[in-house]
């Protein structure tokens, strides 16, 4: 058995990639029962892709709450399971219909 925990063990079954980018602003909730946004700019997107929205909601290394700043530098990181992913040299499907 791994000394790795199961949580490690399991992203080696992934496939991902990690892009830098930047908090843009932060958007107040448009009603007090919604959650803050943080805009992100995410680098090495399409132009009309380049910003994503996601609530402002994170936790710090001791579980408190904690919102980004603008200005803040983060990672953004896209994940899919090995099964859902195909080489770059494969045909695609819908391309033979």
């Amino acid at each position: 058995m791994s000394d790795k925990p199961k949580d490690e063990e399991e992203d080696q079954d992934k496939a991902a990639v990690t892009l830098p980018g930047t908090v843009e602003k932060v958007i107040p909730p448009i009603h007090p029962s919604l959650p803050e946004k943080a805009e992100i700019s995410v680098e090495g997107a399409d132009e009309l892709y380049r910003e994503i929205r996601v609530e402002n909601t994170l936790s710090d290394e001791r579980g408190n709450e904690v919102g980004l700043k603008p200005g803040a530098e983060v990672d953004v990181t896209i994940e899919a399971d090995a099964d859902a992913t195909k080489s770059k040299n494969e045909p695609d499907e819908k391309a033979k219909t």
